[in-house]
């Protein structure tokens, strides 16, 4: 998916949800147990649930590796289900030297067909720009995260200048708003003004709203640019509204209300 197609599906559906997969076979209701795959059958019935009021989903890819060859499985039905219609992140949070990089861009790019992977930036510009060279897809860059450990090196200063702030200098030396996006956590709303100056086109994918406390009226307000730029993530809060045998209604209450806040700060 290109940048021009994601910014129409945020015109069309009024909203910048994403919606997190981080599926929990401890969490998920107990009479889905009964399905070959209950992981897959749960996300199916999110997915369809609430299709029409978000723009992404973000599958978290150590909820399926937990479970082995099955879980992998299950992540692939995922992002086959997921389709087209929307943009498909696989939260990795990968990086590693430049061979090992281009694996694993081959492996969420073009096996799953994911349209973008979040990236560790630890390890500088040769295990970044290998997923940089797939054609219409995304790195999503971990620049400040939601996270309190956050604090421990994104938010250490030299010569006025945060560790995450040279993050998004340096890698938008390395690509553009067409191949990159940044990870900035919704519970630093008071960063969000600075952080848009320091990237004024590219797209942000906010977690934090939601279970972890950040504020979407507020980052919305300091993050937006002119073509919207923000996907908020939203997970537990959505997919675990409800642990009954109406789960899937109850994600998509929860969805809808998101999605009527989105429309309002949209207009």
């Amino acid at each position: 998916m290109t940048r021009q197609e994601l910014i129409k599906i945020i015109k069309q559906k009024k909203s910048y949800l994403c919606i997190g997969l981080d599926t929990d076979l401890e969490k998920i209701p107990t009479h889905l147990k009964k399905y070959d795959d209950p992981i897959f059958e749960f996300n199916k019935q999110i997915i369809d649930a609430t299709k029409d009021l978000c723009i992404a989903y973000k599958p978290n890819v150590a909820f399926y590796e937990a479970y082995g060859s099955a879980g992998w499985k299950s992540l692939e039905k995922t992002a086959a289900y997921i389709g087209d219609e929307h943009f498909k992140i696989a939260d990795a949070k990968r990086g590693d030297i430049g061979n090992t990089s281009a694996r694993y861009a081959e492996a969420f790019f073009n096996q799953m067909n994911f349209d973008a992977i979040t990236v560790a930036p630890y390890m500088g510009e040769d295990s970044v720009t290998p997923f940089l060279k797939f054609e219409n897809k995304f790195v999503i860059l971990l620049a400040l995260t939601s996270n309190s450990g956050s604090k421990d090196f994104q938010l250490m200063e030299e010569n006025g200048e945060h560790v995450y702030e040279r993050v998004i200098r340096k890698a938008n030396n390395w690509g553009n708003a067409d191949n990159m996006m940044f990870v900035i956590g919704a519970t630093y709303p008071e960063y969000f003004h600075d952080i848009r100056e320091l990237a004024p086109d590219n797209f942000f994918l906010v977690p934090g709203v939601g279970a972890q406390g950040g504020d979407l009226i507020e980052i919305s307000e300091n993050g937006m640019n002119d073509v919207c730029g923000l996907i908020v993530n939203s997970t537990r809060e959505i997919i675990y509204a409800g642990n009954g045998e109406d789960f899937a209604e109850k994600a998509r209450e929860k969805a809808m209300e998101v999605q009527k806040q989105m429309q309002k700060l949209l207009s």
